[in-house]
């Protein structure tokens, strides 16, 4: 009864941990993007994304 009331993300994150058990080859790589975002909610994507952008843009202006 609960699994049906859990969000779209905890359903994922389930379903994503229950494939890694399955085939543990496949969480030696690491997960990469999708692990970092599947983590984040919309608003932590965009503070990150702004956060690698302003990071570019100062290493543009102090590094040249």
């Amino acid at each position: 009864m609960s699994e049906n009331k859990e969000r779209p993300e905890e359903k994922r994150e389930r379903m994503r941990q229950e494939e890694v058990k399955g085939n543990p080859a496949s969480g030696v790589h690491g997960g990469g993007l999708p692990d970092l975002v599947g983590g984040l909610s919309w608003k932590g994507t965009g503070i990150l994304i702004l956060l690698l952008l302003v990071g570019f843009f100062i290493y543009a202006i102090f590094y040249r």
